[in-house]
């Protein structure tokens, strides 16, 4: 179970046995299209046909919502919106009673984020979610005002990436 105080809970999603692929062609397809590459785009870098990127994509998606769903449903978290293309889904946990939102880093694999107010300075947790944060943002082409609070980093983050759905 996750603790609420550390605003996040790192584990590896497990899907049909297998952890998520981060080291697969098909992430890598998944990551390209997720920053904003067309599938034909993805095609002419890698030297195959649309079809075959199309096909590792529909693959991809559905892992991805596995693993999203599985995520939330682990941590008894209510979906109230998902997107596979973006590898996000927000929700509410019922045993916190508080939003959280699963997503998909490509470097630091499937989070749980939840909503919180905390003594960030006073956290052993602070970097982590400085750095958790930024990467996040990266993956996404998301700017992020500067800020020492990893708690308003998150809002900012989110409230962006929830727009864009």
């Amino acid at each position: 179970m996750a603790e609420k105080h550390e605003g996040i809970n790192s584990q590896y999603a497990n899907v049909d046995d297998m952890v998520l692929p981060a080291n697969e062609k098909q992430f890598e397809f998944w990551k390209l299209r997720r920053s904003g590459h067309p599938n034909i785009t993805i095609a002419h870098l890698l030297g195959i046909s649309r079809q075959a990127v199309s096909r590792a994509l529909l693959t991809m998606d559905e892992k991805i919502k596995k693993t999203l769903l599985s995520m939330a449903h682990s941590n008894q978290i209510e979906v109230d919106l998902m997107n596979v293309e973006k590898g996000v889904l927000f929700g509410r946990s019922i045993p916190f009673k508080t939003n959280a939102i699963v997503f998909i880093s490509s470097k630091h694999d499937v989070q749980v984020w939840y909503e919180h107010e905390g003594d960030c300075g006073a956290c052993p947790h602070y970097a982590r979610c400085i750095e958790l944060l930024w990467d996040f943002a990266d993956e996404l082409g998301i700017t992020l005002t500067k800020t020492d609070d990893p708690t308003r980093m998150a809002d900012e983050l989110f409230a962006t990436l929830k727009e864009t759905i």
